[in-house]
């Protein structure tokens, strides 16, 4: 039986697919977002952005991606 090529995981309450064995960061670069201007939590648990680029996604993860805005 052969892994597959892309999962399925929840950000921000929607369903998505990513590549299987990408990451955090690589996630955060495709949506287009500064990745020090990012929040992110999995599964319930912060992850630390040091993290971002070691964390892979995993089939049925729920994402929560909060970005900072500034302005006034």
């Amino acid at each position: 039986m052969t892994a597959p090529s892309q999962i399925e995981f929840v950000l921000n309450g929607e369903r998505r697919v990513a590549p299987a064995g990408a990451t955090l960061a690589q996630l955060i670069t495709e949506l287009g977002l500064r990745s020090e201007l990012v929040a992110v939590e999995c599964n319930g648990a912060v992850v630390r952005r040091a993290e971002h680029a070691q964390r892979r996604l995993a089939a049925g993860d729920v994402l929560e991606l909060v970005t900072l805005v500034g302005g006034g």
